[in-house]
């Protein structure tokens, strides 16, 4: 008669095979949250540049679409068109919505120092727009960057001549084109640029005041 010894793993053996899983499943886990991190993290950088694009495009094409809206001035009862342009500040009305709403839209982007640059929509009616842009809130869209604003005037074969504000309501037209510089505060950060042509520059009733820009 043959006799089969038939032996079971030991104590020691079965705490070596635990400890050894235990060890490869915090390896495994270890590595899967790094791999979530890092993808995370590159997700992250991957929404916030293309929130930048985004917002870089929709400002292209509003001040593509800029429009010179005219309004009544109820002091002097005469007609003057909206665009006040500065070296960090710009208000003007365009036929672009982000929103993809009908009708016009008044847009404003300005600085405000150690926090970034925002952004003002409110709907453009027949009226000055001013006071609903000053009552709405603005939405931080670059933060840690700061905007700069040049408008073209003057445009003969490849001499460009810029300056660095525009206000309709004296010039009574807008730019040939606005250039706009965002620069970031972290200087391994990308400058964003932008350089659109104003479509439509001239009121159909309203002269423009050439002598007025020829003095800029």
């Amino acid at each position: 008669m043959t006799n089969h010894h038939k032996s079971g793993f030991t104590l020691v053996e079965v705490i070596l095979a635990l400890a050894l899983t235990t060890l490869l499943l915090g390896l495994l886990s270890s590595g899967v949250f790094i791999v979530a991190g890092d993808w995370n993290r590159n997700a992250d950088v991957l929404d916030e540049s293309l929130d930048e694009a985004l917002a870089v495009l929709q400002i292209e094409r509003a001040l593509h679409g800029a429009f010179p809206h005219s309004y009544t001035n109820t002091q002097t009862l005469s007609r003057q068109l909206f665009f006040s342009g500065e070296s960090d500040y710009l208000g003007w009305v365009s036929t672009v919505s982000p929103q993809r709403t009908p009708g016009l839209t008044a847009w404003e982007l300005f600085n405000v120092e150690d926090e970034g640059v925002y952004l003002t929509l409110v709907p453009a009616f027949s009226d000055d727009p001013s006071l609903r842009l000053q009552e709405a809130e603005p939405m931080l869209i670059f933060p840690d960057y700061q905007i700069e604003f040049n408008y073209l005037y003057e445009e003969l074969d490849e001499n460009r001549l810029w300056s660095e504000e525009w206000e309709a309501e004296e010039l009574l037209s807008l730019p040939l084109a606005v250039y706009v510089r965002l620069e970031p505060y972290d200087e391994d950060e990308e400058v964003l640029e932008v350089l659109a042509r104003v479509r439509n520059n001239l009121h159909r009733s309203i002269q423009a005041n050439t002598a007025g820009q020829r003095a800029l």
